[in-house]
């Protein structure tokens, strides 16, 4: 186990940055190993996990179910909406039908959003546009309803839009569990007792994240975009909480789920076998 510096890939939202406040402040003890921060929006760590050039990435579910020889989920670090979740919404009211036929402005196709958007509405006409940027596409016109992530969620009222679904909501109501956006995941090749040291560490940041939390937050609103402290804490309480210690037994099942009805449906080519570290 020479390796020293770990490449730790997160996207810049407040839940990943409150996740990892302890590791990147240095306020718990790294048993020797640094934790070189690479910080891009969710997607792009998708599309960089194929390629397998970081050591611990954040990656959206759908995208895991990709990378399987490559990757391994670590049991902390999961991101899980429990009837909530992602949200399309529409400058007017629209319905859930009206959705097959309209153009929307999608955070990527490899994220969780898409997938469960899919087995929601079926065929639709997406187009890509970063996750930061859908509500000012949707505005002007480039879209006719946006698929919102992160923090979106919370203040698309705000910005005057409707919500159309909320994805997190719909798939409670269909399976009776929590809709698993995201989780981390380690490279297979860093070996196991590698493996072991940084997934105690990564559970270490988060407990002690959810310890610390006034100050975990306070470091959060680097990534806040905007929003209040108020409103920043409450996106971290809605996406850091006991799923992400642990998936647990629901947690599992949840990710077992929805791979599994996303190969049924043909959008997941092959069918997943999960594999935590």
């Amino acid at each position: 186990m020479d390796k020293k510096e770990i490449t730790l890939g997160h996207s810049p939202d407040p839940d990943d940055a409150f996740m990892f406040y302890a590791l990147a402040a240095e306020k718990i003890d790294t048993e020797g190993l640094t934790f070189r921060h690479v910080i891009q929006d969710i997607e792009t760590l998708n599309r960089r996990a194929m390629e397998a050039d970081l050591d611990v990435t954040a990656i959206s579910m759908h995208a895991y179910a990709y990378v399987l020889d490559q990757y391994a989920l670590l049991v902390s670090g999961a991101s899980m909406g429990d009837g909530y979740g992602p949200l399309v919404v529409a400058r007017e009211q629209m319905s859930l039908n009206q959705l097959r036929d309209v153009k929307i402005a999608v955070p990527g196709k490899m994220t969780t959003a898409y997938l469960t958007l899919r087995l929601c509405v079926g065929d639709l006409d997406a187009v890509v546009i970063p996750f930061d940027r859908i509500m000012d596409a949707v505005e002007r016109g480039e879209a006719d309803a946006g698929l919102l992530i992160h923090e979106g969620q919370l203040t698309y009222s705000a910005r005057g839009f409707e919500k159309v679904i909320d994805l997190g909501e719909w798939w409670k109501i269909e399976t009776g569990l929590p809709l698993p956006l995201g989780g981390n995941a380690i490279r297979k090749s860093l070996g196991q007792e590698l493996i072991e040291k940084v997934s105690r560490l990564l559970s270490e940041s988060i407990e002690y994240g959810l310890a610390h939390r006034e100050d975990a937050v306070r470091h959060s609103m680097a990534y806040a975009r905007g929003m209040e402290t108020d409103l920043t804490d409450k996106f971290v309480g809605m996406y850091v909480n006991d799923y992400t210690i642990d998936y647990g037994e629901r947690g599992r099942e949840a990710v077992k789920l929805l791979l599994q009805r996303g190969h049924d449906a043909g959008i997941i080519p092959r069918p997943v076998q999960l594999e935590f570290a």
